[in-house]
């Protein structure tokens, strides 16, 4: 595979979604009486659009293990779930306060800011509900595994304190070390997770799990300096938020830390340290190495 090739990724992704989005109105619940306004606020968000980046990498790290696409389905419909919940809370008021999310209003503004507190609830809910479900692996060990590893990712130690760090740190000087800490939690422990459900649903030796886990890792960080990039340098509707928020909001990231070129290089590095994890894999790993392609020249 040429090493900047990121049409295998694009593909992949397009792929990733068309079956996701269809999984997903499988698996979103029904409603008939007062509560029908929370699962419609469920199906708003769910269904808006975006990479769809963690499912992906829930997919292709399955396929390195040859499991079933009825089990990677199952996972990677529960990572969108709580990714999205992460999606509705962080824009409330009362967190980062954004109106717009994956183009359109975000669902305070659509709904009302209670639905959307809901809406965030029954996702984050449903998502422990499908890793449960005897869909997702016939072994119950796999599932109390998957889960486990799940509530880790997304916990104080995880996504949920990492924004607690990331509304803490306004406005307050972090070195470069504390920053990379708080994007470890914020951002990359779902993505941690997500490439690493693939091995654990296919049983996987350690050492293929740590390679996955070092390549998601580096690739988590990377996609939050690229992220922060786009953040300064982007325009509100392709990013489909609002542009130059954390600037203003007075955020610590990388990219205010090392400033644009620092920052760009830092990234490079990032994504060339994570291409290397993949090597105990050969080529049945092109389509993760596509995808650090894919996540750096965003930023270009």
């Amino acid at each position: 595979m040429n090493s900047t090739d990121t049409a295998l990724a694009r593909n992949a992704l397009a792929e990733t979604a068309e079956l996701l989005e269809k999984y997903l109105l499988k698996v979103l619940p029904k409603a008939d009486g007062l509560e029908e306004q929370v699962v419609e606020a469920m199906q708003y968000a769910l269904m808006a659009g975006g990479k769809r980046l963690r499912p992906f990498l829930v997919m292709s790290g399955a396929k390195l293990f040859s499991v079933s696409e009825q089990s990677a389905l199952q996972v990677a419909a529960a990572v969108e779930c709580a990714h999205t919940y992460s999606l509705i809370h962080d824009d409330l008021p009362c967190m980062d306060d954004d109106d717009m999310r994956r183009g359109q209003p975000s669902v305070h503004k659509k709904f009302d800011e209670a639905t959307a507190v809901l809406a965030g609830d029954a996702l984050l809910t449903l998502a422990f509900a499908i890793l449960a479900d005897e869909k997702t692996h016939a072994d119950p060990r796999v599932r109390v595994d998957l889960i486990s590893a799940f509530a880790r990712a997304l916990g104080t130690h995880g996504m949920v304190g990492g924004q607690m760090f990331d509304l803490a740190a306004e406005n307050r000087e972090l070195d470069q070390s504390a920053i990379t800490r708080m994007q470890n939690m914020k951002t990359g422990a779902l993505i941690v997770f997500s490439c690493e459900a693939g091995a654990i649903l296919g049983k996987a030796d350690d050492r293929r799990r740590n390679a996955l886990r070092g390549y998601a890792h580096d690739l988590g960080l990377a996609f939050q300096i690229v992220d922060d990039l786009l953040d300064r340098e982007g325009d509100s509707e392709e990013l489909g938020k609002t542009a130059g928020k954390d600037e203003e909001a007075g955020k610590a990231t990388l990219v205010s830390l090392l400033g644009v070129e620092r920052a760009r290089t830092q990234a490079e590095m990032l994504i060339r340290q994570a291409i290397e994890h993949l090597e105990i894999f050969a080529e049945k790993a092109d389509v993760l190495r596509s995808m650090a392609q894919f996540v750096i020249h965003r930023a270009s």
